[in-house]
């Protein structure tokens, strides 16, 4: 059995929905930085897709719908670092995973926002989707209800066939649902807009509320600390990035009940 189909095997086994293949020399990004900083050896990326539950992203309930991307962090980040260990036990060639979510380089100009590896680009060239409007990967059968995980790996490996035909639809409704405005411009995303209304109990909120607090009057500082969006901020704390809109990803029909 080739290595590919060995690889691929195993995904399927750990339980992944769909794994792709793309060797270095196609995954093109305008703006992450070279792999070969992150692995000087590296010949090639895997990457892994998971189809998001229709249910978390249906809801309007923001905790339920952050409690199924926490999930599917998770669980995509345990077997992105079993198929690590089986790369690297099975061919004996160094291997490192790239989730899709934190951590990420907080440093300018990048402040987050610039991945280690641009994942979706990565997809893009393992064949499994294409760009839609929302500048996410539209995959052949779950649309946009996918997240992926990716491993750079030193083993060579050829790509799989790009997905010639663009999914998208151009319906525009990712646009038009983009409370923050952030999709107006074809082909880019306004990060900042994004961050501003899908993550209300950020850094930029916490470096907000600590300003008004240390201005604030003892007894202003008590009711303060009982104000829900204290509370809020702080569970982001533990929790991580703590998004509350999944617009882009919830109104586009493509992918909706594409379960196995």
């Amino acid at each position: 059995m080739e290595a590919k189909e060995e690889i691929r095997k195993k995904a399927f086994e750990m339980g992944a929905d769909d794994v792709g293949f793309a060797s270095i020399d196609d995954y093109k990004s305008p703006r992450s930085p070279d792999p070969k900083k992150t692995m000087p050896g590296v010949k090639s990326i895997v990457v892994l897709a998971y189809r998001q539950t229709d249910g978390g992203l249906d809801t309007d309930n923001m905790r339920v719908a952050m409690a199924n991307r926490i999930g599917i962090i998770d669980y995509s980040k345990g077997q992105m670092y079993e198929m690590c260990r089986f790369i690297e036990n099975r061919f004996r060639v160094k291997a490192a995973g790239v989730l899709f979510s934190y951590p990420l380089n907080l440093e300018n100009p990048k402040a987050g926002v610039i991945g280690d590896v641009s994942i979706r680009h990565a997809a893009v060239a393992a064949g499994l989707g294409t760009f839609g409007l929302h500048n996410l990967v539209v995959h052949p059968r779950f649309g946009s209800r996918v997240a992926f995980t990716a491993i750079l790996t030193e083993l060579p490996l050829k790509s799989d066939p790009p997905v010639k035909e663009r999914a998208c639809n151009d319906c525009g409704l990712c646009v038009d649902n983009c409370p923050g405005r952030a999709l107006e411009k074809l082909g880019y995303t306004d990060e900042m807009k994004c961050l501003q209304v899908s993550q209300p109990f950020g850094i930029g909120s916490l470096i907000g509320y600590l300003r008004k607090f240390i201005g604030a009057s003892p007894d202003e500082q008590k009711q303060l600390l009982r104000d829900p969006v204290f509370l809020s901020l702080y569970q982001a704390s533990f929790i991580g990035f703590q998004y509350n809109c999944f617009n882009c990803i919830a109104v586009c029909p493509l992918g909706n009940g594409g379960r196995r």
